[in-house]
């Protein structure tokens, strides 16, 4: 089969594509990568996430590179992307991370995170998928060691969160470890630091309890309800690998990633950070809005971290995101962190002394309106069809009574129909399918695009 690397790595069905055979042409096709760029002395840190299969297939890489003459670290239990691509930058090393992030469970995945901690960016993953099927001369000395990636990660955070204000917060912390690679990691750093909160689903499933491991309102039901039941309480998740959130406000409402990120730049600005905001092209205006009220330069990117990522990489950045549910921030790595995202929204609460739905509230004041959202997935015979209509969509010079203010390219076509209006319309990178991203300031103004678009 073909191997293609996507936003985040290549991911495949476990025993259908994904299998012994392909993994290990994939982990030396990257073994060769890291040869060709860095010779065998650079290390390589392997983990995984509680998926079926990705200890089996993760300890199969790790024998190939250490057999291949590469010093291999592997992780002695399930480690969260995050934890070990902060170890990949303490270490000068590159790392694999076997996951499919919040994918169905049947879903294995394998991601490159060279050294600077962040994806791989596409002439990486390119040069990767080039390099599969090549042979590549391997040389004596090899050595494989079990490793506790945690503590380097758990110190590197006390210098980013206070958590002598996080103590102080009197909400009640309700953390759902949805079967995923935050348990062991999350809970452990709020016993570290005393800080007291209340679990559920607080063990690894290779099925994630028959749902998807996903921090969505759909996987999140019971968190909710146990929320709603509990006065003056909020609820915390992450996705599989925990490099996504999931967050639960006081009135056991799902707060979009979009709010969090508005919410945590406002903090972050008061906490003295400096510089710009990198969002995605499908990241909501409430972002573009709240940075322009408080004088923050917007940096906007193609939608997948490894864009966002690289754009922290390159320029001085508050806070990084994307819709998902990814985020990173300035001192951090440039790679998305749930279990930070989590830390900084206590952070943030116990520093203004608020309850998160004022923050909520604050920040749509702040920014003048709020915003409503909607998304249809198109599915098309082919690719030809999807051309036909990218190419209707950059020529439209109107919306119903809305005129196009506004053209982007860099990711599909994003049409901009005043300040508080736009369209978005990309294919997906795998299938042919379209997905058309609607976002305006009231409801009938929403349907009525909506309706009249396409």
């Amino acid at each position: 089969m073909g191997i293609v690397f996507g936003t985040d790595g290549w991911r495949a069905v476990v025993e259908r594509d994904f299998t012994e055979k392909n993994v290990e042409r994939v982990t030396l096709a990257i073994g060769k990568y890291v040869a060709d760029s860095f010779g065998f002395n650079k290390p390589i840190l392997i983990g995984c996430d509680p998926r079926n299969k990705a200890d089996t297939f993760s300890l199969q890489c790790a024998e190939l590179l250490k057999n291949k003459g590469f010093n291999v670290f592997y992780s002695s239990r399930v480690v969260p992307t995050p934890v070990l691509a902060y170890n990949a930058l303490a270490q000068n090393a590159c790392a694999i991370m076997f996951t499919a992030s919040h994918n169905p469970p049947e879903y294995l995945g394998m991601k490159f995170i060279p050294d600077y901690a962040g994806p791989a960016t596409s002439d990486i993953t390119d040069e990767i998928v080039l390099n599969i099927d090549k042979e590549f001369e391997g040389k004596a000395g090899g050595s494989l060691h079990k490793i506790d990636f945690a503590n380097k990660y758990y110190e590197h955070l006390k210098t980013i969160i206070d958590y002598d204000l996080v103590r102080t917060l009197k909400t009640n912390i309700i953390f759902d470890g949805l079967y995923s690679a935050s348990i062991g990691y999350f809970d452990k750093i709020l016993d570290n630091e005393n800080i007291s909160y209340t679990s559920l689903h607080m063990y690894h499933d290779k099925d994630f309890g028959g749902g998807m491991p996903d921090p969505k309102p759909a996987f999140l039901k019971e968190l909710i309800l146990k929320v709603k039941a509990e006065s003056n309480s909020i609820g915390l998740a992450n996705d599989g690998d925990a490099d996504r959130f999931g967050v639960i406000n006081e009135r056991g409402e799902y707060v979009s990633p979009n709010e969090i990120i508005a919410i945590l730049l406002k903090h972050l600005l008061e906490k003295g950070l400096q510089g710009a905001v990198v969002k995605t092209v499908g990241s909501s205006l409430l972002i573009d809005r709240v940075a322009e009220k408080l004088n923050v330069p917007v940096i906007e990117t193609a939608v997948g971290f490894k864009h966002v990522g690289e754009a922290m990489r390159k320029n001085k950045v508050i806070i990084g995101g994307e819709e998902s549910g990814g985020l990173s921030i300035q001192g951090h790595i440039p790679e998305k962190d749930g279990l930070l995202a989590n830390l900084l929204v206590l952070e943030a609460m116990a520093s203004s002394r608020k309850p998160l739905t004022n923050l909520q509230e604050e920040i749509y004041e702040l920014a003048g309106c709020r915003f409503y959202t909607d998304r249809i997935d198109l599915k098309l015979d082919n690719r030809e069809e999807i051309k036909t209509i990218i190419e209707k969509a950059k020529n439209l010079k109107s919306i119903a009574e809305y005129k196009v203010t506004s053209v982007d390219t860099k990711d599909g076509v994003k049409l901009m129909l005043g300040e508080t209006t736009k369209l978005l319309v990309r294919p997906s990178g795998t299938e042919p399918l379209l997905r058309i991203y609607f976002e305006t300031d009231s409801m009938e103004k929403l349907n009525k695009i909506k309706n009249i678009a396409f």
